[in-house]
């Protein structure tokens, strides 16, 4: 597997490495090694940032220094004795986080709350923005895609449901949208797009996208909106009960996690529906008052991606869905420090890493 050594011999890999906020780089790593019988080495073939990312760099939320990188899919290189699903050469999906597929929070289906988990690309766990990833829990947490030959688009679409497809998915699900429901999506990032997607795959007949991005837009509109809203704050409310019949959604998909977007998707939310949130949070409040008097519930959280994938991934290899279309920006890793600042500069909605060449 180790196709490089460092300057002491060792077989060492490159990775994209977090040393602060602002601190981006390429480095060296050593090459994963199998240290359970249950693990995995996957070669990673594409990588991608993602939104929390940006927190991290930003010095918003706390990272560990090293690896990072929860994204990927990639080609299996070696398996451990007790893996049994899996064998070198096959592709393969890997949710953001490993879980052991036992625990009572995995077997209630809350895979992203694994009990032994984990999310890769931090406190030492390899990162998919490197060439190679040690995956704990192999069989438990990895995604085998059937066949061979896939396209290019099909593949960035594989690597979609790493993350951002099953976490606007989530957003969806936990909302309860029901076929003929009127939906708004708060936030058009890559996330709050691929909610649109998962809102039209769940039957809304509605779908109410708020964005102010010309690009991003399109986009939703091509996933599935029917209405796109520039409006915020007091405006935005006004319009959407306005567009609602004085009633408000049936659904709102918050897909942001600041104060604002909470509030906007608590705002437009009918008496009796459910907010599906799943923004990170950041100075954002549950509006109490409008939870008991308005009886608008709130569900949400991290994304069962392992619970997901299986799913979504017919409907991509069916090409029903193609959230790939999220990633506008490409590179490999020496231009690892541009794919995060063209996401915090918006050249970007969202920024794909190849890493390495092959199925």
């Amino acid at each position: 597997m180790a196709h490089s050594q460092n300057s002491l011999g060792t077989p060492a890999m490159r990775a994209t490495l977090f040393g602060g906020p602002g601190d981006i780089t390429v480095g060296e790593r050593p090459d994963p090694r199998l240290e359970t019988p249950t693990d995995a080495v996957v070669r990673v073939t594409l990588g991608c940032v993602c939104g929390s990312d940006l927190w991290y760099y930003r010095g918003v939320n706390p990272h560990a220094l090293g690896p990072i990188g929860h994204e990927f899919i990639g080609v299996v290189e070696q398996v451990g004795a007790d893996v049994t699903t899996l064998r070198p050469g096959d592709l393969v999906v890997a949710p953001f986080t490993y879980c052991d597929g036992t625990c009572a929070n995995c077997a209630a289906g809350w895979t992203g709350n694994c009990l032994h988990g984990g999310s890769f690309g931090n406190h030492g766990i390899d990162g998919g923005q490197g060439e190679f990833v040690r995956v704990p829990y192999a069989d438990a947490t990895l995604v085998k895609v059937p066949g061979g030959g896939h396209s290019d688009t099909t593949l960035k679409s594989l690597l979609a449901l790493s993350d951002v497809m099953c976490t606007g998915h989530h957003a969806a699900v936990s909302a309860g949208i029901e076929p003929g429901a009127t939906v708004a999506v708060v936030g058009d990032g890559a996330v709050g797009l691929c909610a649109v997607i998962a809102a039209k795959r769940l039957g809304a007949d509605r779908i109410i996208a708020l964005s102010r991005n010309p690009t991003r837009q399109a986009l939703a509109r091509e996933f599935g909106a029917t209405d796109i809203v520039i409006e915020r704050g007091d405006d935005v409310t006004k319009l959407i009960m306005d567009m609602t019949g004085g009633l408000g959604v049936d659904a709102a998909l918050e897909c942001v996690g600041t104060g604002q977007s909470m509030a906007t998707a608590f705002s437009i939310a009918r008496v009796g529906s459910i907010v599906g949130a799943i923004g990170v949070p950041h100075d954002s409040v549950v509006p109490i008052d409008t939870v008991i008097f308005r009886n608008v519930g709130l569900r949400g959280g991290v994304a069962p991606a392992r619970r997901y994938i299986p799913e979504l991934l017919d409907d991509v290899l069916a090409g029903r869905v193609n959230p790939g279309l999220v990633f506008d920006y490409e590179t490999d890793l020496d231009g690892i420090a541009d794919a995060y600042t063209a996401m915090i500069e918006r050249r970007a909605t969202k920024s794909l890493v190849r890493i390495s060449a092959g199925q």
